[in-house]
């Protein structure tokens, strides 16, 4: 039964371009909630799977953005004496042209790096301090970027990205001219986020996770090696957002610093907060609903308030705040909580 509900899910979910494709506002939405959905699922791993703390998610969105924008551009223009690097992609123009599916390899293997650094400091930090730790990683790293402009470009950016490429294909996909290319490149990545998420959960490591979060002394107890175990979930959950950020990067075709905000890490936390912590369907609800909110519903309900002078899409924090706190309060355990959260 299961598997053939996920085959039908599957079905619709292929289908569900050519349904649609006379919308492309609605395509667009889709493609970038997608992206969202693996970044959720990559969080749900570190703080509902782990039960630990992460504010500064951006962070690994701004890694795997300018990782793309660096192996994927012309900004090296003057790399290999003006002649460029290419791997896996054709054509001879200048800079550093890494094929997409590659990048998407060396993005995640970036921000797992990252991620490891930033769970070192938190191994002996509890509660509070948690949140301090990771708060202060989500505001330094994209400072970094917006005041380094030999790696960003400053308040410029960095402009076009290349587009995704599939080796032996005629043409590439990609924003804006190939809008349904681009949905099953993000719905292939999502496809495989959930399969490596499940996987995960099942495994002795994911075991590990779910005894962390419900008694971290007794873990320590049963012999769970806590410092390995936490620094596989920080790792893990940010390769996922460095996967994303990637994706994303390539089609807005265009990353600039100022596009990591600290409220994105709110965003995506609400999403998982939301959906049902420590459920992968809930990250996945949580992702879709709050996307689609900050898409259409958020610019008509500022324009229904514009006699009144309210505009909310500039409190758009504050307005996810809010649907935490009160999913905290009425409904803590989630739109789709996990089995373990029902019982």
């Amino acid at each position: 039964m299961r598997a053939a509900g996920g085959a039908l899910a599957l079905a619709l979910a292929v289908a569900y371009p050519f349904a649609i494709s006379g919308n492309q506002d609605l395509l667009d939405a889709s493609i970038v909630t997608l992206a969202y959905v693996i970044m959720a699922l990559g969080l749900n791993i570190v703080v509902g799977f782990a039960g630990l703390l992460d504010l500064g998610y951006v962070a690994f969105y701004v890694i795997g953005a300018f990782v793309i924008a660096w192996i994927g551009s012309r900004y090296f223009a003057d790399v290999n004496h003006g002649r460029g690097i290419h791997v896996l992609v054709p054509g001879d123009a200048p800079g550093i042209h890494v094929n997409f599916f590659v990048i998407l390899g060396i993005a995640a293997a970036a921000t797992a790096l990252w991620g490891a650094i930033l769970g070192a400091p938190t191994l002996r930090l509890r509660g509070d301090y948690v949140a301090i730790v990771t708060l202060a990683f989500g505001e330094i790293v994209p400072s970094i970027f917006a005041n380094a402009t030999a790696l960003s470009n400053g308040s410029v950016g960095i402009t076009p990205i290349d587009k995704i490429n599939v080796p032996g294909a005629n043409d590439t996909l990609g924003y804006p001219l190939h809008l349904g290319g681009a949905y099953f490149v993000a719905l292939g990545m999502a496809l495989v986020t959930l399969f490596v998420n499940r996987r995960l959960r099942d495994s002795r490591l994911g075991r590990a996770w779910i005894a962390l979060r419900e008694d971290e002394f007794a873990a320590a107890s049963m012999g769970i090696d806590l410092v390995r175990t936490k620094l596989w979930a920080y790792a893990i959950g940010a390769a996922f957002g460095g996967f994303a950020g990637a994706f994303l990067a390539t089609y807005y075709n265009s990353v600039n610093a100022e596009q990591f905000e600290f409220g994105f890490s709110v965003f995506v936390l609400c999403m998982v907060v939301v959906g049902g912590v420590g459920s992968i369907w809930g990250a996945v609800v949580g992702a879709v609903s709050l996307s689609l909110l900050n898409r259409f519903v958020l610019p008509e309900g500022s324009r229904l308030l514009e006699p009144f002078g309210i505009d909310l899409r500039a409190v758009s924090s504050g307005v996810f705040g809010f649907l935490l706190l009160i999913t905290l309060l009425l409904r803590p355990q989630g739109l789709v909580p996990s089995a373990r959260r029902r019982g």
